[in-house]
């Protein structure tokens, strides 16, 4: 427990210390942040919108055949995997978000790995606000043949996407 406790203090210690760092590290912390904090906000926004104009289970359609709005409660993950395991999906969430942010002085100069990681990080943050607020996420772009999902669902799979294809370019 140590190593994580001082390395979250390293970490925020660094934010305050912003000013005084170098123009590559500002510009990491910048792209890392602002792009978080955008996912964070859009999801919670369109989530809210979501709640106040749409009852649950009633649909709007966008594209015919296509593309709805749903008002959907996912008390699950992806796919709806683990229906009803709020507390180890909470667990498991807080968990990668303490791990990126140790991890965060290891993540690469390069914009399109910052902005994978912060998509990541900004996605958990997203539904992990719902878990702990409601008990459950509030999915609402629907496909028909793809289950629901939301703006931090999107935020996480192109995170890791990016990820991934990152990890590949580098062997």
């Amino acid at each position: 427990m140590k190593p994580i406790k001082k390395s979250l203090k390293r970490f925020f210690r660094g934010l305050g210390n912003l000013r005084f760092q170098s123009p590559i590290k500002k510009k990491k912390a910048l792209i890392f942040f602002l792009t978080s904090i955008s996912v964070i906000i859009l999801d919670q926004l369109l989530k809210y919108l979501v709640v106040k104009r749409l009852e649950p289970g009633r649909q709007i359609t966008l594209i015919s055949n296509l593309l709805h709005l749903t008002q959907i409660h996912n008390f699950g993950a992806a796919f709806s995997l683990f229906q009803g395991e709020r507390l180890p999906l909470i667990l498991f969430s807080i968990a990668m978000i303490v791990i990126i942010i140790c991890l965060y002085k290891r993540i690469p100069n390069k914009p399109f790995v910052q902005v994978s990681t912060a998509l990541l990080l900004g996605g958990i943050i997203g539904n992990l606000i719902d878990r702990i607020r409601l008990s459950y996420v509030i999915d609402f772009i629907d496909f028909k043949f793809w289950p629901a999902f939301n703006v931090a669902d999107s935020a996480i799979t192109l995170g890791v996407i990016g990820l991934i294809i990152y990890l590949l370019k580098k062997r």
